[in-house]
């Protein structure tokens, strides 16, 4: 899988973020596992 620009990983042993700034082959790894792909958060409504 190749890195995503603008997207957050995160470290499920160690609780680290990752923002990634350049785009490219390959994963990112922490503790000697690939870090999981973060989802958006959700934006309270205006309602």
């Amino acid at each position: 899988m190749a890195n995503q620009l603008g997207k957050r990983y995160k470290c499920d042993t160690c609780s680290t973020e990752v923002l990634c700034t350049k785009a490219g082959d390959g994963t990112v790894a922490c503790d000697g596992k690939d870090m999981e792909l973060q989802k958006p958060k959700s934006l309270p409504s205006s309602d």
